[in-house]
């Protein structure tokens, strides 16, 4: 694709951004405008999908900038919409049916795609992590090194290749004299017939050319009838036609990663003209620059003094004072004193405030349907703004390369320039007022008075937070992290993603969060929910402190429905480092109080320097079971205490989550289970539409779709069965020798059938335990309460009317 192409899907993208944001409301609630709502998500998904798009192949590194800042902005609304949906739903599986029939899209369309442009711009540090746990493992013995072959001298080959030539002539040989042999035995006659009659025919039976004869004649009728009901179905479009040899889809690929390639090398072009512009700027016009800006401020404090006869006040660290110098006009010192009309009118209000406090509790219910304000809708119009000024009309024909402009480059470092250097001014003024307040004073005969310092003790009060001992204080990230991967803690991970998990993702209406059963759950909703509520929000510091995001979750499933798959994706989509403190793992690892004190520490500190991280546990039920089995030696209730103060401790700043993975959540307390995972999610059964989508997917590795096998049939067959038991199957089957005798031979049904008899299906009695427990879920709960006060409220009114119409007869 061109360049061009791309810029004109990035107009699209903005003309989708530009209608979203003209729908975007000053105050919604999430109840009464949950449609609304479901539209703008949609419609930020469709406009964050084509902005990946553009920033994946767009090679101009300006323009590529700002397409990152849209699309980081786009996907910050996304993960807010999803938070309201989640409330006004009272469901973390967002159904938007009716917004789709809407819109007229399609279920596919309102899928959010991990943009991977940020983990590429973390490529080398993942890198790097990776090489350090191989390096470490194999030093260790737990990775077999590949032997290196010395190389073979050319007598060496030579012998090598005569030796096989010479043992596959001897094979050849011999298959060709066991075919003569066994001609020759089926060649003899069943009777004898006369010498005259096999002259005639010159040695032929007539019994074999008869025979040979109709199986011919039998085969090229049955291959003209193939053929033509073939032809029949494609006319109809009952058969998908066959695919190509992909010759295209293998050029688009090399063009993907040319286009990133030169978008690598125009990105180091650009990096170092800014160098240069900045070194430029600073050795020809920063002492002009500064000088300008001192004697504006010089001007202005002369000005202020002139007018008010009084010094004025400069503005701290935090606000730039020169920056606002205009709007100081009307400012006077002393008013920012506190006085004893601003104390006494500070407690009226906690009075009043402690009598108002009823009426504040009655309003929080309603406070808690209202939507939260956005804090990435004015970063959105702000974006915009910059392109509709810069790109919008700009003439890109003469620059075909793509290449930076400079003058651009220029404006951005000459106000970066000023920005710093108006630091450096305030701080330039506010030396030179306290020396004329100082002599001022002196003049006015009046002692300088002492700051007090209770403003100080309360901010130091108010600023106090504990911080964690450092038990490491000495040693560096590099060799923690060895430490780590040595005694097993930090994991290496199998590199799948997201799009690996196959299901469809659903397309059911909403229900009413207090009225009716919620809509039924598909697989594809459960990779959107681990998009949404793991990937996103770890892609970039901005985004996981200004969205919102999740600390902690549980995946539940059965054996096999793809929780491991969903952690790994996780880390690879995020490019993570993957922790693993599963009680079977630990074992025997940092004995003792001491020992887990140091464990936790360090898990902590390296996933703190080295974020994102994720920490793993696998049966995350085990350290709340209530009685241990004797035969257990893992020590499962060894982080019992810590879990809730691990997920505690991870503030906004911290790319860390904590992800557990069941099989049977039942089993613990869920009182204890809740303090730890935040969010709860429960991988369904595949319904009918994942598993065809399954089998297709997973079939069409080995083969191409074939036509004549029977995909429905298998898909109803395996009713009951997990993603991972049709996958091992397939697995059993698909060998490299049955691959190989595919063209012979078609693959059939019941080859697959047979393997996947011996998997063990999802039994009725786990499924109903797996719902019971869903129901425990904290907001699987809060849905449950409101649908019970919506059925006594209808049966006190259903009741008032009954009495009514009794008083009336």
């Amino acid at each position: 694709m061109s360049h061009r192409t791309y810029t004109e899907l990035f107009k699209t993208a903005e003309d989708g951004l530009h209608e979203a944001l003209q729908l975007e409301p000053v105050q919604a609630d999430r109840r009464d405008d949950r449609p609304l709502l479901a539209t703008l998500y949609i419609k930020y998904i469709t406009a964050a999908n084509r902005l990946a798009e553009c920033v994946d192949q767009m090679v101009q590194p300006q323009k590529r900038r700002l397409l990152l800042k849209l699309l980081e902005a786009a996907l910050g609304r996304i993960l807010e919409l999803k938070a309201d949906l989640v409330e006004a739903d009272l469901n973390d599986f967002t159904h938007c049916g009716d917004a789709l029939e809407k819109l007229r899209a399609t279920p596919e369309q309102r899928e959010l795609a991990v943009p991977d442009c940020f983990r590429r711009q973390r490529q080398d540090q993942i890198d790097y992590n990776k090489k350090v746990i191989e390096d470490t493992l194999t030093k260790l013995g737990y990775l077999d090194e590949a032997p290196k072959k010395p190389p073979v001298s050319e007598q060496q080959a030579i012998l090598l290749i005569q030796t096989h030539e010479r043992a596959r002539q001897g094979r050849v040989r011999h298959q060709f004299m066991k075919e003569i042999r066994s001609t020759k035995e089926k060649g003899k006659p069943a009777a004898a017939e006369s010498a005259d009659e096999q002259a005639r025919r010159g040695g032929v039976s007539l019994a074999a050319a008869m025979l040979i004869q109709k199986i011919w004649r039998g085969y090229v009728a049955r291959r003209a009838t193939r053929r033509r009901k073939l032809q029949e179905m494609l006319l109809i479009g009952m058969v998908p036609p066959a695919r190509a040899a992909g010759e295209e889809a293998e050029r688009d690929r090399a063009n993907r990663r040319r286009r990133r390639e030169l978008q690598a090398q125009r990105r180091a072009e650009y990096e170092r003209a800014v160098k240069e512009a900045r070194e430029r700027l600073e050795k020809h016009q920063r002492d002009a620059v500064l000088e300008q800006l001192g004697d504006q401020a010089r001007a202005w404090l002369l000005d202020y003094k002139n007018s008010t006869g009084k010094i004025p006040e400069y503005t701290g660290e935090d606000r730039s004072a020169s920056r606002t110098l205009p709007s100081r006009q009307g400012t006077d010192s002393e008013l920012s004193k506190s006085t004893q009309i601003s104390s006494k009118e500070s407690k009226t209000k906690k009075d009043k405030g402690s009598k108002d406090g009823k009426q504040d509790a009655a309003e929080e219910e309603d406070q808690s349907t209202k939507a939260m304000v956005s804090t990435f809708v004015p970063e959105l119009n702000l974006r915009k703004e910059e392109y509709d000024e810069v790109w919008r009309n700009k003439d890109e024909s003469g620059n075909f390369r793509q290449y930076h402009y400079k003058s651009m480059i220029e404006q951005e470092q000459m106000a970066d320039m000023e920005k710093q250097l108006r630091k450096i001014v305030d701080e330039m003024m506010m030396a030179e007022l306290e020396l004329l307040q100082e002599a001022f004073d002196k003049d006015r005969g009046h002692k300088g008075k002492k700051k007090s310092s209770k403003k100080a003790r309360r901010a130091g009060k108010k600023s106090k937070k504990k911080k964690e001992k450092d038990l490491t204080p000495d040693r560096t990230t590099e060799s923690l992290f060895e430490e780590l991967v040595a005694n097993g803690i930090i994991k290496k991970y199998p590199e799948v993603y997201m799009s690996d998990f196959l299901g469809d993702i659903s397309y059911h209406p909403p229900a009413p969060f207090n009225a009716g059963p919620d809509p039924p759950m598909s697989l594809g909703d459960v990779r959107q929910l681990l998009v949404e509520y793991c990937v996103v929000p770890m892609l970039t510091g901005h985004l996981h402190q200004s969205a919102p995001h999740v600390k902690s979750l549980l995946l539940a499933g059965s054996r096999g429905s793809g929780k491991s798959h969903l952690l790994h994706a996780v880390c690879t989509e995020t490019g993570a480092v993957l922790f693993d403190l599963t009680p079977s793992n630990i074992v025997g690892r940092y004995p003792g109080k001491s020992g887990l004190i140091m464990l936790v520490h360090l898990v902590l500190k390296v996933a703190r320097l080295l974020q994102p991280a994720v920490i793993y546990m696998d049966n995350a039920e085990r350290p709340f079971v209530k009685k241990i089995p004797k035969t257990d030696k893992s020590d499962p209730k060894r982080l019992k205490k810590d879990l809730p103060k691990i997920v505690k401790n991870f503030s906004a700043e911290d790319r860390v989550m904590l992800i557990g993975t069941t099989s049977c959540p039942w089993d613990s307390d869920q009182k204890l289970l809740q303090q730890v995972y935040q969010k709860f999610v429960m991988i369904p059964s595949p319904n009918y539409s994942s598993r065809y989508t399954a089998w297709k997917s997973l079939l069409g590795r080995y083969m191409p779709n074939n036509w004549e096998f029977d995909m429905g049939l298998m898909s109803r067959i395996s009713d009951a069965y997990t993603i991972g038991a049709i996958l091992d199957s397939i697995r059993e089957v698909m060998t490299v020798k049955r691959t190989l005798q595919l063209r012979i031979r078609s693959l059939s049904p019941f080859e697959l059938v047979n393997a996947l008899c011996k998997r063990t299906p999802v039994y009725k009695e786990e499924e109903e335990c797996f719902e019971q427990w869903w129901t425990k879920v904290p907001i699987v709960r809060r849905r449950i309460k409101a649908v019970e006060a919506l059925l006594e409220e209808q049966a006190e009114i259903q009741a008032k009317q009954q009495a009514k119409a009794k008083k009336k007869t």
